[in-house]
């Protein structure tokens, strides 16, 4: 064998990736010091795209499919330096080979409360989890913005970029939404939609396409909960009706009144001490001046007789109706079956 034909034979004129690893994102066709052949196979599969870049420079993209390397498939090469006749004009560049296979089950979730603004409550601390899949969209920019020149760019690496980028986003989008948080809670489709749209774009900027998002679980600090059960309660025995927060605030002061009574500084207790107190006095004297002025009323109507009880076998109707739309859970739904059976049996 002549010294040009053992030469010659050191250039790579077959390059392909088979992706023995899961999860990498894009890999480096390891040539080292070797050099493409001109007119050398390009083989790209079905959930794969090639990036040829010279001397720092992307060339090409290929997609799935065999291409063959010369100067005419590859325009910015035009120019390359042409070496002796024997060495066919080799290319010394690289291939870099992107995956762009869906990365699916990818889990989220955040470390810390997101603050965020609320129609009802203000300023709230919301912790979500949920799953996300992903595929890399444009390969080009993905390589420009994201893996670079590294020989090999995993998805744990991108995905702590990502998870960065998706924080930010679920904040600018749940704080931009004019949803009420408590319609978000009782619908986690609606909240996904709402980060899903913003996300999406966050995630193009950097060549990846967002595949999936969907919230899991929603939850409260503590303490704001607690204050959302009270609320809750607060609705139950009838005191919120059309003014919510006004109804929320009467439940409050009718809690405190008994406590402060019980207090060395009886009445006074409430709010800010003695000042609070006349207030009240003067508030109540008013009603009771103008209840003075203001002729008696009418005697009320009769109250209608009590409407007949619900047969049980329709309160189990009406209780599988709100398991099956989600709006009880089966624990829930469990507990008050077996109390209503009881009731049946008995």
């Amino acid at each position: 064998m002549s010294l040009g034909s053992f030469i010659k034979k050191q250039f790579i004129d077959v390059l392909q990736w088979n992706e023995e690893t899961e999860g990498v994102l894009a890999w480096r066709f390891p040539m080292q010091d070797f050099e493409i052949q001109n007119g050398a196979i390009l083989n790209v599969r079905e959930s794969q795209v090639a990036v040829f870049v010279n001397e720092g420079k992307i060339a090409d993209v290929f997609g799935p499919g065999t291409h063959k390397l010369t100067t005419q498939t590859l325009p910015l090469l035009t120019n390359l330096k042409n070496w002796d006749k024997l060495f066919d004009s080799p290319f010394k560049s690289d291939v870099y080979y992107f995956s762009t296979r869906v990365q699916t089950g990818r889990k989220w979730g955040t470390p810390q409360p997101i603050t965020i603004r609320d129609n009802d409550f203000d300023m709230i601390r919301v912790r979500a989890f949920g799953m996300y899949s992903y595929r890399i969209a444009d390969a080009r920019t993905f390589f420009t913005e994201i893996s670079g020149t590294r020989e090999v760019y995993t998805r744990d690496e991108v995905e702590d970029q990502l998870r960065g980028i998706l924080m930010s986003s679920m904040a600018s989008s749940l704080g931009g939404a004019n949803v009420p948080f408590l319609d978000m809670a009782a619908n986690q489709a609606l909240m996904a939609q709402e980060v899903k749209d913003g996300l999406a774009q966050a995630f193009a900027r950097y060549g990846v396409g967002l595949d999936e998002f969907n919230v899991a679980s929603i939850s409260l600090p503590e303490e704001l909960q607690a204050a959302l059960d009270e609320r809750i309660s607060a609705g139950m025995k009838g005191g919120l009706g059309a003014d919510k927060m006004s109804g929320y605030t009467k439940f409050q002061v009718a809690n405190a009144i008994p406590l402060a009574a019980q207090n060395e500084g009886g009445m006074a207790g409430i709010g800010a001490g003695l000042g609070a107190g006349l207030s009240i006095g003067q508030v109540m004297a008013q009603g009771m001046g103008n209840a003075l002025q203001q002729p008696a009323p009418a005697p009320a109507p009769a109250a209608p007789p009590a409407p007949a009880e619900e047969p049980i076998e329709a309160r189990l109707e009406k209780l599988k109706g709100l398991l099956d739309k989600g709006l009880i859970s089966a624990a829930d739904y469990d507990g008050a079956k077996a109390e209503l059976l009881k009731k049946l049996i008995g």
